[in-house]
């Protein structure tokens, strides 16, 4: 009997494991973004929201390709802040509302959703450039 229970438990707590791995995988999927696809918007930050576990940033204006569509609020998803901050240089008043900024960026398959996985800011005002993009921040001697 003692067996028995040990089994179920054991089958029982891998069960638990595997619905919760399946669960984080899901959530870091980035199968939502065109990557294939690399759009620009100039616009105004509306807000930067630093929080965990993904910082986005809202932006205001007119993606360059889509320029008939006319202005519209447009919701750029990054990494944590934490990774922003070691590979990306950001910072949490990095960009303020109100600044004009160029963002590159890769946009949601389903068009009629104004986003994207932002790949590049640059304030206009200063030229400083954030990337987001941590695959480019993985080169040799980035220490």
């Amino acid at each position: 009997m003692t067996k028995r229970l040990k089994t179920v438990g054991a089958l029982a707590v891998a069960g638990v494991l595997a619905a919760g791995i399946a669960s984080v995988w899901a959530h870091h999927s980035a199968t939502m973004f065109d990557h294939a696809t690399t759009m620009t918007i100039n616009g105004e930050v509306v807000e930067l929201r630093w929080v965990n576990p993904h910082v986005s940033l809202s932006v205001n204006g007119v993606v360059k390709e889509r320029a008939e569509d006319g202005p519209a609020v447009w919701v750029m998803e990054m990494t944590s802040p934490g990774n922003l901050v070691r590979a990306g240089g950001w910072r949490r008043d990095a960009v303020k509302p109100g600044e004009t900024v160029e963002v590159v960026f890769s946009p949601l398959r389903d068009s009629q959703r104004k986003g994207g996985a932002l790949k590049q800011l640059t304030v206009v005002a200063t030229g400083e450039v954030f990337t987001a993009n941590l695959r480019e921040q993985e080169r040799p001697g980035l220490e």
